[in-house]
């Protein structure tokens, strides 16, 4: 009965959250088309919603042959750092020492610019695919792994302690207790993970390489055509999104107890 009564109120709700960003961004493109198209704004500075569509749709072929190149360094970073973050995070909590020694060194890998990063890598590695990967790989292994932790951490003790009394292995206690409960961290850190898997590929190209999202901005900043920048920007933000949407697809297929609770 209670699941009849708030059923309507769940739809309404579903609605706005889908009704007041797109009403927020649509009035916010009306403003910067007109801002652009009264003289308020030059427009050799910020081109109209418009010009930028139009430069997306002239440049639509070679804009997908660069971001086909990013996909794929993307993906592949976002993958080797998924892992590398999985192994981290569980030897982080089967050995104390590992994770005494692991801690800091993480978090300070975090505190060192992606953009001194870059230029080293390229040097070490060349221009091809190597450094981007490796890039992505250091961006993207630590909001899984730091995540991951945190999971495996806060399963309740008496639990692992009953599952002990009956005789369960170390590997039965992981894969029946801390795995389950640390699921929602991992998609939480994977989320993260993939935002900075697309940035982390763009970055990467702006300093070497010969195709992708980053070449083709480096390109366009130079020859001032910003209108084509401002559509590069666009494309970079949907890839970044698809794949955060095909995060929480993988997280229904894993979880599908999460999306099912109170229907």
């Amino acid at each position: 009965m209670s699941g009849a009564v708030t059923s309507p109120d769940a739809r309404a709700y579903a609605v706005r959250r889908i009704m007041v960003p797109v009403c927020t961004m649509a009035v916010l493109l009306v403003v910067w088309e007109l801002a652009v198209r009264t003289g308020m704004v030059p427009n050799f500075l910020l081109p109209s919603p418009t010009q930028v569509v139009a430069a997306l749709v002239a440049d639509a072929s070679l804009l997908a042959q660069h971001a086909a190149t990013t996909v794929i360094e993307a993906l592949l970073g976002l993958g080797i750092g998924v892992v590398v973050g999985f192994v981290v995070a569980v030897l982080m909590d089967r050995f104390e020492t590992v994770y005494l020694a692991f801690d800091p060194l993480i978090t300070i890998s975090q505190t060192i610019p992606t953009v001194a990063i870059a230029p080293l890598l390229v040097l070490w590695f060349g221009y091809g695919l190597a450094p981007k990967v490796i890039l992505i790989v250091l961006t993207t292994f630590f909001p899984v792994a730091v995540s991951l932790v945190g999971g495996f951490r806060s399963v309740d003790p008496d639990m692992i302690d009953l599952l002990r009394t009956m005789g369960a292995s170390d590997l039965q206690i992981f894969r029946e207790v801390k795995l389950p409960s640390a699921l929602e961290h991992l998609f939480s850190g994977l989320r993260i993970s993939a935002t900075y898997a697309i940035v982390g590929a763009v970055i990467s190209e702006w300093l070497g390489g010969f195709s992708g999202l980053g070449v083709y901005m480096t390109r366009v900043r130079k020859s001032f055509a910003y209108d084509r920048m401002f559509a590069v920007i666009i494309l970079i933000s949907a890839l970044s999104l698809a794949l955060m949407f095909l995060v929480d697809l993988l997280e229904r297929l894993c979880m599908p107890w999460k999306h099912t609770e109170g229907k």
